[in-house]
């Protein structure tokens, strides 16, 4: 019962119109293994960091029970850095400085020891690194979910078509669904994409919630009206790491369990927001994740009478 993440590790600095960071965790395996880790023991984690990355850090995702063994650390290089300033609406951003470092040479590779692991998290890397993990695995994991941005829907359409062939589970915005099949209806879209290899497809939709599609099949789960929101970095990540933590975790793979999967997933991006970077998603307990879940349940749930 185990997970195996590919993705990145970084440091970000973040401006919200809350505040800002100048330095923190980030990258999609650090929100992942956070959210996952409440539901799935061990996270195997496949990325690579500097020098610079604080031993503090690794630390405290290894008391959550994730493992580093697949993280290679560079000795003479920093760390992926990411810097972006969110607008006031918090669904907009810019982008102000991407420097790849360590992460323009990373090149996964997964230790004989995470071999058994039955769920695969592809993060938002090149399609090549991606089929590159996948085949890499001796006996094929009973589920794999990837994530992609527009960046590489139009720099490397062909080996993402590739990967979609080889994959169970795609995750997209909005946004990227239509970019991807040309096509403004997200149902006419996620037709088209299902056609291209992953069983299921999660299209999100920001704080307006995440539908599930799979075969003739649609499932619409809605986030959680917020008071507060303080910063969106990960929250994209984390639902990954909630939805593929459950999922693990029950070793179930139907399209009903996928359902309970999404409201996990969307209850701990719930979450992410509330603080800067993970802050939120070290501190969280078991109490506070089922109280979370149950107001999901209580939003969608609703008995009604037809006369």
């Amino acid at each position: 019962m185990s997970l195996i993440c590919v993705g990145s590790i970084a440091y970000d600095a973040i401006e919200t119109p809350f505040g800002k960071r100048e330095r923190v965790v980030g990258g999609s395996a650090v929100y992942v293994a956070y959210a996952a880790a409440n539901f799935v023991k061990p996270v195997n984690l496949v990325s690579i960091i500097g020098n610079d990355f604080d031993r503090e850090e690794i630390k405290a995702l290894e008391a959550k029970g994730v493992s580093f063994e697949g993280v290679e650390r560079v000795k003479d290089k920093k760390s992926f850095f990411w810097s972006g300033r969110y607008h006031l609406d918090m669904n907009t951003r810019d982008t102000l400085v991407t420097d790849l470092n360590v992460l323009a040479d990373f090149n996964p590779v997964i230790p004989d020891s995470f071999q058994d692991s039955e769920f695969l998290m592809l993060g938002n890397l090149h399609p090549a690194t991606q089929i590159s993990v996948i085949r890499q695995m001796k006996i094929r994991p009973r589920m794999i979910a990837m994530d992609t941005m527009n960046y590489w829907i139009s720099s490397a359409i062909e080996d993402l078509k590739l990967v979609l062939g080889m994959v169970d589970l795609l995750m997209v915005n909005d946004a990227e669904a239509r970019e991807l099949t040309g096509d403004y209806s997200l149902v006419k879209a996620a037709r088209k994409i299902m056609i291209m290899g992953p069983k299921f497809l999660i299209i999100k939709k920001g704080e307006h919630g995440a539908l599930l599609f799979h075969g003739n099949e649609v499932f619409f789960a809605p986030a959680l009206p917020l008071e507060d929101v303080f910063d969106p970095t990960g929250a994209g990540d984390t639902f990954a790491g909630g939805f593929m933590g459950h999922l693990a975790h029950t070793k179930d793979i139907s399209f009903e369990n996928l359902k309970t999967a999404i409201i996990v997933g969307s209850a701990m991006a719930s979450f992410c927001v509330e603080k800067f970077g993970p802050e939120r998603l070290k501190e969280i307990s078991k109490p506070e994740i089922d109280d979370r879940i149950r107001q999901f349940i209580d939003l969608v749930n609703f008995d009604i009478s037809l006369v």
